[in-house]
């Protein structure tokens, strides 16, 4: 790439205190898999007695790791495991060699930390259709293992890094019987982001105890209302996944544990809206509130309409209370609506009710509200109790020039 970009105003103001996880280790080294002079491979070691559970993009061209991870990810097993992850490369539409390039890298994982490979994952992530200079990795495989360290998530959260801006991190602590269990969790993701499950990776670590279909449950249901619920730019990624790995180490059982289901949802949320808040060129972070539609799948077409349509979001960065591209988008959506039903928010600001323009509506109001970094479109369709909330960024010159560059 010609460059990373500046730093996403959007951005938190520094990456999070994480809590460790017990049973987990991490490494970063610079490989040159494609960029120079920043750490580009990521290793996580996994405790025995772990359980594994993952989502993955249903993209009909998948990366050569997606598919092999999900080969894997339905198996008990006792034994430790693996997660090793590289940037720069995302191994996909590269036939046979994508194939052979994985096996490589996570066969060279297991014999290095005794695993069977069957319970090393791996990831890939950057330019599509470029072979992976897998012996890149596999030279490095060494120093990850001697680098190992169970404080060095944020490491890992870097080398994971394509055109992001920052890294992503996020973490809860919960009392369970007396308990603390711990969840630490990190992505990457900026552009090439919409639902299914909206170039994301995701890696959240756990020393909850949990049976692994009792987890993976859990974390595809979770995934529908957060990282299945962001779009930057409504392209799906080949190499989308997410995997979760419980320890166990706490001895805190959550199975059917409403608190922990509630903070990881907070942490699977924490993490895709940063995603949204890092989109490529990004300047305003945007939630779409639909309600009233006939079902919730009606709510979320439309959502995802509004939150996909390129002059809804030009308008955005603009700062244009543009709510007639609201009314387009609902139109063009598919998905039941009746016109002279419709009403629309900005914030608080009443812009449109019953087919039009609210009597009481003031531009000045709606242009204030507009120039805020984060906004809230309401709409409702009158028709029912279905309700769908998605998340959404402008869409800027810059999203231009980072993809105008992207493998220059």
């Amino acid at each position: 790439m010609a460059g990373t970009p500046p730093r996403s105003p959007l951005a938190p103001e520094q990456f999070p205190s994480l809590p460790q996880i017990s049973g987990v280790s991490f490494a970063a080294v610079q490989a040159g898999v494609r960029y120079a002079g920043r750490t580009d491979v990521m290793l996580a070691r996994i405790a025995p007695g772990s359980v594994m559970a993952g989502v993955f993009t249903k993209s009909s061209t998948r990366a050569a790791p997606v598919l092999d991870c999900q080969s894997k990810i339905g198996a008990d097993s006792d034994a430790g495991a693996a997660i090793i992850v590289n940037s720069g490369n995302a191994n996909a539409f590269t036939g046979k060699n994508g194939i052979e390039a994985t096996r490589a890298v996570t066969s060279a994982v297991a014999e290095a930390l005794d695993l069977p490979e069957t319970r090393v994952f791996s990831s890939s992530t950057g330019v599509i259709g470029e072979p992976l200079p897998h012996q890149r990795i596999t030279a490095k495989i060494a120093e990850l293992k001697a680098a190992l360290d169970e404080r060095a998530i944020r490491s890992a959260a870097e080398a994971i890094r394509t055109t992001d801006t920052y890294p992503k991190g996020a973490g809860a602590q919960i009392d369970i019987d007396g308990k603390t269990v711990s969840i630490s969790g990190i992505a990457k993701g900026s552009g090439m982001i919409a639902p299914d499950m909206a170039t994301m990776l995701v890696y959240i670590f756990t020393d909850a105890k949990i049976a692994r279909a009792d987890l993976q449950a859990m974390v595809s249901d979770l995934n529908q209302a957060t990282f299945n619920s962001i779009t930057v730019d409504s392209d799906t990624s080949t190499s989308d996944s997410l995997l979760i790995a419980a320890t166990g180490t706490s001895g805190a059982d959550v199975t059917g544990s409403v608190a922990f289901r509630a903070a990881l949802h907070g942490v699977m949320k924490d993490l895709a809206l940063q995603v949204v808040r890092d989109g490529e060129g990004a300047t305003k972070l945007v939630e779409i509130q639909v309600t009233g539609a006939q079902t919730d799948a009606d709510a979320r077409i439309h959502g995802l309409s509004i939150a996909n349509s390129p002059l809804v979001k030009t308008a955005i960065a603009g700062e244009d209370p543009n709510w007639g591209r609201i009314v387009m988008a609902i139109g063009k959506s598919g998905a039941a609506a009746d016109r002279d039903l419709l009403s629309i928010r900005f914030g608080d600001v009443l812009v449109a009710e019953n087919g039009w323009v609210s009597p009481n509506y003031r531009e000045d109001e709606g242009a204030s509200y507009m120039k805020n970094a984060e906004l809230v479109i309401g709409v409702d369709l009158g028709l029912g109790s279905g309700k769908s909330t998605v998340w959404t960024c402008d869409l800027t010159h810059g999203y231009i020039a980072i993809n105008a560059d992207y493998r220059s």
